[in-house]
């Protein structure tokens, strides 16, 4: 009976190894126990981001081709990095917005389709009150030039309704933090009151 169970069970195999079958978010329990986890919180622009993995191997080549190369069936695996973390309580997920002309080379928004996820998860809303524009040329500009540079890329969509007071930006990787930071501020003005930010990976900056 046993035997015959196991038959009827369709394999599925580690998005990884490709030989063991998968447990944990489209991994094998080995695979995912390797992964370069940190599971702790970096300080970046004097803000405590929550991250999941170290940007390395094989982390590092797995959001690569999730975000440049359309292999989208890694969003469950990058997902449930930030799942295993312990997330705040928060009433909304707001995903680190990318410029249209962005979305439109790519054809997606990364850190939505995560955050989608997630927010599942959660079981709370995704939230998109502010737009990002293309960034200027950083070339030949100061550490603060270029600090304001970023911070002008977003704005705040008009005639926005809805309000949270708690909140989770979420993004893919963090160097410097300079984009979460501006998020953040943005984030303010709208009234937020705690925003936490939990990332996948973390890169030197």
């Amino acid at each position: 009976m046993l035997i015959f169970k196991h038959l009827l069970t369709p394999f599925y195999p580690c998005q990884l190894c490709g030989v063991d079958s998968q447990q944990q978010h489209s991994l094998c329990g080995d695979c995912w126990q390797q992964l370069p986890w940190l599971k702790n919180h970096v300080q970046r622009q004097e803000r405590q981001i929550q991250v999941a993995c170290h940007y390395d191997y094989p982390i590092d080549r797995i959001i690569q081709k999730f975000k440049y190369e359309q292999q989208l069936h890694f969003q469950d695996l990058l997902a449930g990095s930030l799942i295993a973390l312990r997330l705040p309580k928060v009433q909304a997920i707001v995903p680190m917005p990318i410029s249209h002309e962005r979305l439109a080379q790519r054809g997606y928004n990364q850190a939505l389709v995560i955050g989608k996820i997630v927010a599942r998860h959660l079981n709370i809303p995704i939230w998109q009150p502010v737009s990002r524009h293309d960034l200027h040329a950083q070339k030949g500009l100061s550490r603060l030039e270029r600090m304001q540079n970023i911070q002008s890329q977003f704005q705040i969509k008009p005639q926005l309704k809805l309000r949270y007071r708690r909140v989770l930006i979420i993004d893919d990787v963090v160097t410097t933090g300079s984009s979460i930071n501006a998020l953040s501020l943005q984030l303010e003005q709208l009234g937020c009151q705690k925003i936490y930010a939990a990332c996948i990976a973390s890169a030197e900056h």
